[in-house]
């Protein structure tokens, strides 16, 4: 479900840009359809009622009925709908889902002595994703939630000043990648993020 959120909120920023840059009529018309019959069929097939959470976002569905309740750190991911926009982050079906989550309903959600956060089936059991820490800051709409996630990646870097693919719930110095540009990358962003916006969150 992600990417094919993904993909609605790319074919109409793509849409845009042929009719603004190169007033592609047709070519706009035809990119909108193809985002308003995903878009139309992600809100018939993508939500589901979870009993503690309620309507929710599942990660996947077959169309017959069947689901998948979870998460993965990497971006696209339900968690990330807002940061693409695909979503607002205050609509209804998200703020559930995102608090499905981040709890122990999302069985790639790990929380140990080092910290807590979204891991994924790639790299195995208890590892917790740098990306999916900064991407719940970037999430996050309160200081709390922003301090927090800053906090945890300065905490887990395991000495090196990168962020890592992953690391141990229990023991940041067991990591996987020593460089990944892509979390360092939206690491900054994030501190960016929180430095323009809530500057006193870094002091």
């Amino acid at each position: 479900m992600p990417s094919n959120f993904f993909a609605v909120s790319s074919l109409r920023q793509a849409a845009l840009m042929l009719n603004d840059i190169h007033h592609d009529g047709a070519a706009y018309a035809e990119l909108m359809a193809f985002a308003d019959e995903v878009a139309t069929a992600l809100s018939k097939y993508a939500i589901v009622t979870h009993p503690e959470h309620g309507r929710v976002y599942a990660y996947e569905v077959d169309g017959f009925g069947s689901h998948v309740l979870m998460d993965d750190a990497n971006v696209p991911s339900l968690l990330a709908l807002p940061y693409l926009g695909a979503l607002p982050l205050n609509e209804p079906v998200y703020q559930n889902t995102r608090k499905m989550l981040l709890s122990a309903a999302n069985p790639f959600f790990f929380k140990g002595k080092a910290a807590e956060g979204i891991g994924g089936p790639h790299v195995g059991a208890d590892m917790i994703w740098p990306i999916a820490i900064t991407m719940r800051g970037l999430t996050s709409t309160d200081d709390a939630g922003m301090r927090a996630c800053a906090q945890t990646l300065k905490a887990t870097h395991a000495g090196t000043g990168y962020m890592h693919e992953s690391f141990h719930k229990d023991d940041a110095s067991k990591f996987t990648r020593a460089w990944f540009a892509w979390a360092n990358t939206l690491f900054g962003e994030f501190l960016w993020k929180v430095y323009k916006e809530r500057p006193a969150l870094l002091r």
